[in-house]
């Protein structure tokens, strides 16, 4: 543990890399966290060292994911300041019971909960609805939303604005990676991205106005369409938590509201 600590980057250059990463100046930063010019330089270059309390301010002044607080936390010698648990932990009722809550009142329409990586954690009755012909190699075990919704063998060959769809996924992927910094996402962007289109579908499924990009999905219910949300917990304190996504997809359609119903 020492020695995997004493390899680690020191904290000043981890928060001059998120800085920098937050495309920030220091005199910006200083300015918004209420410090000296000075005092930061001295923190990013390891001649002065950052209270825990200062090291936190500077994390949320720059919207440092939870999990990377926590290696800011253990670079600077302290000890990390939010939990990590799993979602069936008990401490995480609450939060669980909410999100069971979620998934059983937007039936009959589909919603999912997934992890920081895209694995899905839970769904209702109702996703199963939106992986008719899909592999079942990519619906069973530890299911990725990504790899599910873009492999040619998962739900891809069967929406119709594929093209649309996958742009729009790989935009907030690559939000993602440009918010975290998360390697894993970065070898899943370059997996995902690499996957042959064999049929792009429609250039611009833009029937929404602009609001929202649609998923237009093939069945043997006809022609089914979804605007999707996503919503994240608003001020989280546990590090699984913060990292939660649930999306659901309501019909965009009455023909596609009729046949849930």
């Amino acid at each position: 543990m020492s020695q995997a600590l004493s390899q680690a980057p020191a904290v000043g250059t981890l928060l001059k890399d998120w800085r920098e990463r937050r495309r920030r100046s220091q005199l910006d930063l200083a300015l918004d966290a209420g410090v000296s010019t000075r005092h930061l330089s001295f923190v990013e270059t390891g001649r002065a060292k950052p209270s825990r309390e200062m090291v936190l301010h500077l994390a949320e002044q720059l919207d440092v994911p939870l999990r990377a607080r926590n290696v800011l936390l253990l670079s600077a010698g302290y000890a990390p300041a939010y939990a990590e648990r799993a979602l069936d932990d008990p401490a995480l009722g609450g939060a669980r019971r909410a999100i069971d809550l979620v998934l059983a009142g937007h039936q009959p329409y589909p919603a999912l909960v997934f992890d920081r990586h895209w694995n899905v954690l839970a769904t209702n009755n109702a996703v199963g609805a939106l992986l008719e012909g899909a592999d079942p190699a990519l619906t069973t075990g530890t299911v990725n939303a990504l790899r599910l919704a873009l492999h040619p063998a998962g739900l891809a060959p069967r929406i119709a604005n594929l093209s649309q769809w996958r742009a729009h996924l790989l935009h907030n992927l690559r939000a993602q990676i440009e918010a975290t910094a998360d390697p894993a996402l970065v070898e899943l962007e370059a997996e995902v991205s690499a996957y042959p289109v064999a049929d792009p579908g429609e250039a611009n499924a833009d029937d929404l106005g602009g609001v929202a990009v649609p998923l237009r999905l093939r069945t043997s219910a006809g022609m089914l369409s979804f605007i999707s949300t996503t919503t994240v917990f608003g001020t989280p304190r546990d590090v699984t938590l913060s990292e939660l996504a649930l999306e659901t997809f309501l019909p965009a359609d009455e023909p596609t509201a009729a046949a849930f119903r």
